[in-house]
């Protein structure tokens, strides 16, 4: 006697099992991650895709994204290049790949602070650059969006650029609003440049104007240089 409902139950099972294989397969094509192959103008696929919304995280347009590689994308490629001392063709190759993946893993390390980085961490870092900093010499603010980056290294302060940023006291930028101010191109670039690990505070926490406060704990700071109008302390 044959057990036709056990053999069509397992019919079924392969049916499905196979099926969600393919899904699984054609969910893992359709998102692709960046690898190591060298992209250019022509490229297309999800590696494309991908790269493009890397250097869109990073503020950098590359009209819309569609896994192809055109000449928004390649203008955007030298640009990120051309910031980070690298060969600047417009090709995405291995070092620029590297680069790339460095500033926008988006990931946490073992003490769970944040080291890779999304758009709103640039918008929100090139705002407080903008609202704290504008008018100051472009490395001064480079070193401002330093000392943000400084504080996610450090174990006194939130995990994320948000938390710390926001935190109560922090920023005067956000205790009087200025922090929702539009950034200009150059806050943008010095929020990147920061991120990269660009650090001309020479390793600062803290950073004042004193000509406008006269707050005994950051005058109390041991102070390292002094930048613009800003004073950077550890």
């Amino acid at each position: 006697m044959h057990n036709y409902g056990t053999q069509n139950g397992r019919k079924v099972t392969v049916i499905v099992a196979v099926g969600l294989i393919l899904c699984l397969c054609l969910s893992a094509m359709a998102y692709a991650a960046l690898g190591d192959r060298t992209l250019a103008k022509g490229s297309r696929g999800a590696e494309v895709k991908d790269l493009q919304k890397r250097l869109t995280q990073l503020g950098y347009q590359v009209g819309k994204i569609d896994g192809i590689y055109g000449d928004k994308t390649a203008a955007a490629v030298t640009r990120f290049q051309k910031e980070r001392g690298l060969k600047a063709d417009g090709i995405a190759g291995k070092e620029t790949i590297a680069a790339l993946k460095k500033l926008t893993g988006e990931s946490q390390n073992a003490s769970g602070k944040q080291i890779g980085f999304k758009n709103s961490d640039v918008q929100l870092l090139a705002q407080c650059i903008y609202s704290e900093g504008r008018g100051e010499p472009y490395i001064g603010q480079v070193a401002i969006g330093a000392c943000v980056m400084n504080r996610l290294k450090h174990p006194s302060f939130p995990n994320t650029i948000a938390g710390i940023i926001y935190q109560p006291g922090a920023f005067s930028a956000v205790a009087d609003g200025q922090i929702n101010l539009q950034p200009d191109e150059t806050a943008y670039k010095a929020a990147r440049e920061a991120m990269s690990g660009s650090d001309p505070s020479g390793g600062a926490i803290y950073y004042f104007n004193p000509a406008k406060t006269s707050n005994k704990f950051i005058w109390s700071r041991p102070q390292i240089k002094k930048i613009g109008n800003h004073i950077f302390t550890r």
